[in-house]
């Protein structure tokens, strides 16, 4: 017996619209939030009424994803971050930002979000190890941390604080520059990690200076690994017993000379004398009172964003 029900398509017109504003909150919701948090204060939010008030809802705020693609040190991009993290009122789980970010504004994150399961930070020139530590001490529920391309000074003990800090961690990333040769040794991030996140089942560690004996003391550590990402870790001899150790116990290894095609960043080999402290590391038709519409009755709302508001806060 055929379906008494139709789809919109199958009962439309040639040359009919659907009217946006007839669909439901939920599934306005569902389509504003693949929009990702920039196209949506600076844009879709301004569309009309309903929309501005759907965009405000807590709901919509749960993950947040913000990369710069201006200019470097452009307060917009951390003022926004800020403000969003408002919006979600303490439910925000996923966070992900690149190309900006401070100290305080982790600080700001940690102390509003105690919920975070996720974060990921890359190319964060203003981020400290110190400033890390803090930050993610106040984090126990975090699962998943990247922290790619900042200058973290005092990287393993930063990383021995967060694994105790954050007991249910079961991803790591940690990525910087590759450097070929010459390259410092050090397996002091390989064993803070081997000491305090025995949970691990993903860990990316591109581009580290760790040894075969950082590799092995991992491995004894955290029987619960799946993904290893050791891409351009030119230091670690991957071959013979140790090659094999990895291949039988982990589903996924990504050896030291292992293809870059699908790394995120530049993967550019810097071959230059390098020290442990240089890794740095499309609407429909609306009425027209909907779209030319007048948020005064919303103007002492204190969410409303101005991007240079507290500028000189944003001056670190």
């Amino acid at each position: 017996m055929a379906s008494s029900s139709s789809s919109p398509s199958s009962t439309m017109k040639e040359g009919e619209y659907v009217n946006w504003l007839e669909l439901p909150p939920e599934l306005t919701s569902s389509i504003l939030i693949r929009l990702g948090a920039i196209e949506i204060v600076d844009n879709a939010q301004e569309v009309c009424r309903s929309w501005y008030r759907l965009c405000k809802d807590p709901s919509m705020w749960r993950r947040i994803v913000i990369h710069n693609t201006g200019e470097f040190g452009d307060p917009y991009y951390e003022r926004l971050c800020r403000h969003t993290v408002d919006r979600s009122q303490g439910g925000l789980v996923e966070i992900e930002f690149s190309y900006f970010g401070s100290d305080s504004l982790l600080s700001y994150i940690a102390d509003s979000s105690s919920k975070l399961r996720s974060l990921k930070v890359a190319m964060g020139y203003k981020i400290t190890s110190e400033g890390l530590m803090h930050a993610v001490s106040k984090l126990p529920l975090l699962e998943e941390l990247e922290v790619s391309y900042c200058p973290l000074s005092g990287e393993a003990e930063a990383l021995k604080v967060i694994g105790q800090s954050c007991p249910n961690l079961k991803t790591l990333k940690k990525n910087c520059v590759g450097y070929r040769r010459p390259r410092d040794e050090s397996d002091d991030v390989a064993l803070a990690i081997a000491e305090t996140m025995p949970g691990l089942c993903y860990l990316q560690l591109f581009g580290d200076s760790l040894t075969e004996a950082g590799l092995n003391a991992i491995l004894s550590a955290c029987p619960n690994l799946e993904h290893l990402d050791l891409r351009q870790c030119f230091n670690v001899n991957f071959v013979g017993d140790l090659e094999k150790r990895c291949f039988e116990r982990i589903k996924v290894v990504r050896p030291p000379n292992d293809s870059v095609r699908d790394y995120p960043f530049d993967a550019t080999v810097n071959d230059d004398v390098c020290s442990s402290d240089d890794d740095y590391s499309d609407v429909d038709i609306m009425s027209e009172d909907e779209f030319y519409y007048d948020l005064s009755e919303d103007a002492s709302d204190s969410s409303d964003f101005d991007p240079y508001e507290d500028y000189d806060d944003l001056l670190y």
